[in-house]
């Protein structure tokens, strides 16, 4: 329903938009509703999410990997073990320097410091950490930040030290892509999330997608990414969505929560930048899709920046993929052990 909140947050949103592409500044689709709607939301602006849309606009992403998973690409599988299996020394690495910071350094309990440490999703970090008894507010605001930060370095990184430009094509447009084509991958876009959800399928709104975009590919059924236009649809609500996690924050929460989650951040930078040599000189990776493999933002931010650098999308997502399914899997688990060790 389109509530006068919801067009004024739409509204802000394209202001970004509108100023990204008159100043010339990079990924006008990406950074430019987040920032408008961060610095609305610093302001006290009354914003509102889109829900199921912006929910639904995730499955893009999902049909855009899975559609450039190819008989080629799993072919080379074998040749990513020795980056593979640095991730879960990635994961442990994190969590080792991560909890101890939180709680030690920042004075977080130990239920919200193991949580707000865990590099998974976002929303599965969360939900675990509120049902174990951790600050679910505390948690949100860290890993919004988490993101933020790292979404924010990366194409500054990607353009300076790397030398790559964010102006490879995201896709042919829609009037060049065959309807046939477009009409499957919006019902398995469709399929693939809701069919995700029923079955408990974690970021079911991306890997759902994914799962059927994939096996449509290597079937031969499916041959081009979604359209230019989806892709850019998908950038603005995501976009939107991190800037607007900082709705009604306070004072003192920008000096505790976003400041810890930002100096962590900066900590996590560090580490990446350490695995992302390890997995290039040990694993032989390209240096663009190492460093974009072991940049802990989101699974879907990630895409995007990979999308847009020109990288192995397929080979960047694996590598994350691995992190997301560890971390989700692994976290209650570890946490569970951990408590029941402590009593």
């Amino acid at each position: 329903m389109f509530t006068r909140t919801r067009l004024q947050t739409f509204a802000i949103a394209l202001s970004g938009v509108g100023v990204f592409h008159l100043l010339g500044l990079p990924l006008p689709f990406l950074f430019g509703p987040m920032f408008a709607c961060l610095l609305a939301a610093l302001l006290g602006v009354q914003m509102q999410g889109a829900g199921q849309v912006s929910v639904g606009a995730r499955t893009i992403l999902g049909v855009a990997v899975g559609a450039s998973v190819t008989p080629a690409l799993l072919g080379q599988v074998p040749l990513m073990a020795v980056t593979l299996a640095l991730i879960p020394a990635y994961v442990a690495v994190i969590g080792l320097v991560g909890v101890p910071f939180f709680h030690r350094v920042c004075g977080f309990d130990r239920i919200t410091s193991y949580y707000a440490a865990m590099p998974g999703g976002f929303q599965d970090m969360v939900i675990f950490g509120q049902e174990a008894g951790g600050n679910a507010r505390a948690l949100s605001l860290i890993h919004a930040t988490r993101v933020l930060i790292i979404v924010t370095l990366v194409p500054f990184l990607l353009t300076g030290p790397f030398g790559v430009s964010l102006d490879h094509p995201i896709g042919a447009p829609a009037s060049e892509l065959p309807l046939h084509e477009m009409a499957i991958m919006v019902a398995i876009a469709l399929i693939g999330w809701k069919g995700g959800e029923r079955i408990g399928l974690f970021g079911a709104s991306i890997l759902g997608p994914l799962l059927l975009a994939m096996v449509l590919s290597l079937g031969d059924v499916i041959h081009h990414r979604p359209p230019a236009e989806a892709i850019l649809v998908a950038q603005f609500f995501i976009g939107m969505g991190i800037g607007m996690y900082y709705r009604g924050v306070t004072v003192a929460e920008l000096r505790h929560d976003v400041a810890s989650g930002a100096a962590f951040a900066v900590v996590l930078a560090g580490l990446a930048a350490g695995f992302t040599l390890l997995a290039h000189h040990i694993g032989d990776a390209p240096q663009v899709e190492a460093f974009l493999s072991f940049s802990p933002g989101g699974q879907a931010e990630m895409t995007v920046l990979a999308i847009v650098a020109g990288a192995d999308l397929g080979f960047v997502v694996i590598h994350h993929l691995m992190r997301m399914i560890l971390v989700i899997t692994g976290a209650p688990i570890i946490a569970r052990l951990w408590s029941q060790r402590r009593e």
